[in-house]
């Protein structure tokens, strides 16, 4: 069984809300309806077809119409409403929903097709955010994955519970019913508590921390060479007096 009617619902959810935010971006932008479709869909579908693709899938949303209706329905419904009832928190928590959502059903999906688990969780993460990321690169804004907030991380999370727990715990005959409802509420919370509270991963500070230690070398040469300066005048030398003669060639 490849997927089930629990799953497909995840689906239609994920894609549904990651239609939404591609709406807004058009939208937010200022385009035509067709544009704003076209953003719904590459951003519902994306992850889930570069998904099928690597895990040797049919792609769902060519076999399947409701994928792309629901794009352009959410296309309609961003064209027909004020962009600002989508402004705020609430839409945020309503995408942590799809990204959890749609994060389950990437590693579900590829374990069902034989996937190891490390791989599943990695077609998780893809489904998640793969559809975004060009999303992002279309409209020539700053991507989510170079930002430091906890969205990539609440994907792999999300993934990551549902392909071990699938591998561990389906062969004790617990039901997959559980490992996803547990897998899609971690990171749900997770990527919530990142919203609620401006949680983010630590920025790369090496080249900082090397600048410290190669000032703290810096300080220690020039010690070192004044004391030999004091001892043998091996470091600098005396400028000549204005009464010695420059030899002559």
């Amino acid at each position: 069984m490849i997927l089930t009617p629990v799953l497909d619902w995840l689906d239609l959810i994920g894609v549904a809300v990651f239609a939404l935010s591609g709406a807004l971006i058009a939208a937010r932008e200022r385009q035509t309806f067709v544009t704003m479709s076209f953003f719904a869909l590459v951003t519902g579908v994306g992850g889930g077809t570069v998904r099928d693709m690597l895990i040797d899938a049919p792609v769902f949303w060519v076999k399947h119409p409701w994928y792309a209706a629901v794009c352009i329905t959410m296309a309609l419904i961003v064209w027909n409403t004020p962009t600002r009832w989508w402004q705020g928190k609430l839409f945020d928590y309503a995408d942590g929903i799809g990204l959890a959502a749609y994060s389950v059903l990437g590693a579900a999906k590829a374990m069902s097709y034989g996937v190891p688990p490390v791989s599943a969780a990695i077609m998780g993460i893809i489904t998640g955010i793969v559809g975004g990321t060009i999303r992002d690169v279309i409209a020539g804004r700053p991507s989510i994955l170079m930002r430091p907030e906890l969205y990539v991380t609440a994907a792999a999370l999300s993934a990551s519970l549902c392909s071990f727990g699938l591998w561990l715990l389906e062969p004790y005959g617990v039901d997959d019913w559980n490992i996803w409802a547990i897998a899609a509420l971690a990171g749900l919370i997770l990527r919530s508590a990142a919203i609620r509270f401006n949680l983010g991963l630590p920025a790369f500070h090496e080249r900082e921390m090397a600048s410290a230690r190669e000032t703290e070398i810096g300080t220690e040469a020039v010690a070192e060479a004044a004391e030999a300066t004091e001892s043998d005048g091996l470091y600098f030398e005396e400028a000549p007096s204005g009464d010695e003669k420059s030899p002559q060639t």
